[in-house]
């Protein structure tokens, strides 16, 4: 699967794809706009990615000093990640494919 093709995804189904990881199937979920469903799968995701799709979640909903939070706990400094979401969504998609 390419960013193209996850995107595509994005745009045509109901429903993530069952083969995709748990990881990119939040990132679809979010990019589809089912926070609470892409919320719910990263709450399952006890990494440092899981952590930083996590940031990137409570960058969309404003909540920035969750966002922070989950930053710290990715290893990540969240004021160098402040590029917009839409960069970010894809710098995330392209670390896990």
């Amino acid at each position: 699967m390419t960013l193209e093709d996850l995107l595509a995804s994005v745009e045509r189904d109901a429903a993530p794809p069952t083969s995709l990881s748990s990881p990119l199937r939040a990132l679809w979920l979010a990019k589809k706009g089912r926070w609470d469903d892409s919320h719910d799968v990263v709450n399952d995701l006890p990494t440092s990615m899981g952590s930083w799709i996590h940031a990137h979640l409570h960058r969309i909903e404003g909540d920035l000093g969750n966002a922070a939070y989950w930053y710290a706990r990715a290893g990540r400094d969240a004021i160098r990640t402040q590029h917009d979401l839409d960069g970010e969504w894809r710098d995330l998609v392209l670390a896990n494919l």
